[in-house]
């Protein structure tokens, strides 16, 4: 057994069965997929309850190839570089987009998977394709923008083909016509100067700076970042909730497959307003300053985080009639489950 404390922000103290570094794709060929195993990247979206007993495979590939034309910057990046560090590379580089979505921890190979987004912007918006390892057909493939079957927080990879393929590139498009992206909170207040470099630069700026002030270091205290999804509710339910909560913060998403309007709250204000800042349940704490995030003060267990997740689901249930689901991905012993209040599912398997 080998210890995984240091590979997932949440830190608690379990062990993995065996753990595999990837620097190289063609390393995935050699790999039996027979036993269980699971992906990770830099463990920033995940917590583990318990030791797993499978392989951990971890992707720590690099590299970045950029090519131009007339209209388009494209990159070609390895899954596992710092999203971070690519956000500030491009940046530096000029390619403008993705200052958004700046100080996110994770790999650049973990983007797609959770389809990060933030501020009004989401990843999708500049993944081209994406290049990975299928398992059963034992090739390297590549899948476009739209095979990967996109939504909010969602994609082909947490589905379909979740333990059938390994992402080990993202090719990103960028536009070289770069418009910003202000109509989120806190950016709206962000003064440009028709400066493109400039003002992609200073949105930059404010995201980090409201991330920094907001999410705490996974370094100076362990976490997972936001811990919960914004809901999407119907308009319906939204009217209903603003007789009683008029100041409930509130996005339109659009029409859903029924032809419904739909919009998204924001986790983070439901948790606020129940009351629930600075929570404990043992070392497991609702953080003080960010209610969408769970800190790990130490000394706890899987139990514990279980016993937290399902008390903000009860508590948000009966208070809005709003159903709160788990953003992180959570791991057991025998794979990734969901923790919800109506069961608990195992690798998509009640």
């Amino acid at each position: 057994m080998l210890s995984l404390q240091s590979r997932h922000t949440f830190a608690l103290p379990v062990m993995a069965r065996d753990i595999i570094e990837i620097e190289k794709a063609e390393q995935l060929t050699q790999i039996d997929f027979n036993v269980p195993f699971m992906i990770l990247g830099e463990g920033s979206n995940t917590v583990f309850l318990n030791d797993y007993s499978g392989l951990v495979i971890s992707m720590k590939n690099k590299g970045i190839e950029k090519k131009v034309d007339n209209e388009f910057i494209y990159l070609n990046v390895s899954a596992g570089e710092n999203w971070h560090e690519l956000v500030c590379s491009t940046l530096a580089d000029n390619i403008l987009g993705l200052e958004n979505l700046a100080l996110i921890p994770g790999s650049v190979g973990a983007a797609p998977v959770q389809n990060i987004g933030a501020y009004g912007v989401e990843v999708r918006q500049f993944i081209e394709y994406v290049t990975g390892y299928d398992i059963n057909q034992k090739r390297f493939y590549t899948l476009t923008n739209e095979e990967c079957e996109f939504a909010y927080r969602e994609s082909i990879f947490k589905d379909e083909l979740n333990k059938k393929f390994i992402i080990t590139e993202v090719g990103f498009k960028f536009n070289k016509l770069w418009l910003p992206e202000l109509s989120y909170g806190p950016l709206k207040q962000v003064s440009l100067t028709g400066n493109n470099a400039e003002d992609a630069k200073s949105i930059f700026e404010q995201v980090v700076s409201i991330r920094q002030e907001k999410l705490p270091d996974p370094n100076k205290i362990p976490n997972a970042g936001s811990f919960f999804k914004n809901p999407i509710i119907k308009e319906t339910q939204l009217i209903d909730l603003k007789k009683a909560y008029p100041d409930i913060p509130n996005y339109p998403v659009g029409l859903n497959a029924d032809n419904v309007n739909e919009f998204k709250l924001a986790a983070g204000w439901l948790i606020d307003k129940a009351q629930l800042k600075g929570f404990r349940v043992e070392g497991i704490e609702v953080n003080p300053l960010q209610a969408l995030v769970l800190l790990n003060h130490g000394n706890s267990t899987g139990d514990d985080i279980t016993k937290m997740i399902l008390t903000i689901q009860k508590t948000i249930r009966e208070k809005f009639s709003v159903e709160l689901e788990h953003e992180v991905r959570i791991i057991n012993t025998n794979g990734e489950c969901k923790v919800g209040l109506d069961n608990i599912s195992i690798e998509g398997q009640s």
